[in-house]
Formats: C-alpha cells, structure tokens, sequence
C-alpha cells in the first residue's frame, strides 16, 4: 500500500499492473465544512488533476479494473460533476456523520447498516461528530506516520475499505 506522505502525488509514477486505485485528494479547499474561508482552489486543482493522471495512466497500461475518487460532499463537484455514488460513514458501521462522494469506475459497495443509528452528534470515544469535531484518535496502523488531525479525519473509513474491496476484487 502507497501513502501520501512517503509519495508527492504530483510527480508520482504508479508501477505497471495496477488493479484498481481509491484515492482521496485531500479535501482542505474542496470541503463544505470550510464554511466562508478563503479557498485555495489554486494549489487544490493540481492534487486532484494528479490523481486522476495516475488514473489515466494505469488505464491506459490496460490491466486498471476499477478507480475511484473519494472526497466530502463539497466543491470538487463543480470540478468534476455529480458523483457516481454518495454514502455516510455511518451506513458501514463507522460512527461518524460525513457525506462523502465517490467518483470513477467502479462496482458500488453494498452498505452494511441502513438505519440510521441514534446519537451521531454526540462525543464517541476522542471523536466528536458534526461541528464539535474534537481532536480525532489515529488508527494503530497509521501511526508511524506522524499525520494531522486533517490527515487522521481524512483516512477512509475500515467498513467503506472493506465492502469496496469486497465489491472490486
């Protein structure tokens, strides 16, 4: 598995025989959570534009089963169209309210909860959904990488991860 911080998108070159790629530009400037700030659209374009030559050229190679892009419901809209798919994180069995839209070519996941559970917008553990969003725990198995809170909010959620691998293998 590739990370960000051991790779500069912008410059990286995938290897041959890519099966598929989820990539999560990050979501800084595209985010509706930014509220009125001052966007960075500038320095968010080219990081999305990356990804998606990555995309390209893994396609082009001829062995690319699936892509997708993944970012919050937000301004990469009007930059790349209305997604393929929409889910929250809480319909995979991660407590945590954040409509996130997926864009590319790709079998849809099949969602593991389908009721809404009660409380979202209340403290779980060190996490605080909705607007109270508190200082985020970092999984086990990031934790070598010394990431950010923006960084630790913006890993995909295990059940998304799981019922897309299950869905694209």
């Amino acid at each position: 598995m590739i990370t960000l911080p051991d790779y500069n998108v912008l410059t990286y070159e995938p290897p041959k025989n890519v099966y598929g790629i989820l990539a999560a530009p990050p979501c800084t400037e595209f985010s509706i959570a930014k509220g009125n700030k001052p966007r960075d659209f500038e320095s968010a374009v080219p990081v999305m534009a990356a990804c998606l030559r990555i995309v390209w050229q893994c396609r082009i190679a001829g062995t690319l089963k699936f892509w997708a892009l993944e970012n919050p419901v937000g301004f990469m809209r009007q930059f790349l169209g209305i997604p393929k798919y929409q889910f929250e994180h809480w319909e995979f069995g991660d407590p945590q309210i954040k409509r996130t839209d997926l864009w590319g070519y790709f079998r849809e996941p099949r969602k593991t909860v389908h009721a809404k559970p009660e409380g979202l917008t209340k403290k779980y553990g060190s996490r605080i959904n909705g607007r109270g969003w508190s200082k985020p725990t970092c999984p086990p198995e990031y934790a070598h990488l010394g990431l950010d809170r923006a960084a630790i909010r913006a890993i995909t959620p295990p059940g998304f991860a799981q019922a897309f691998f299950k869905a694209n293998q």
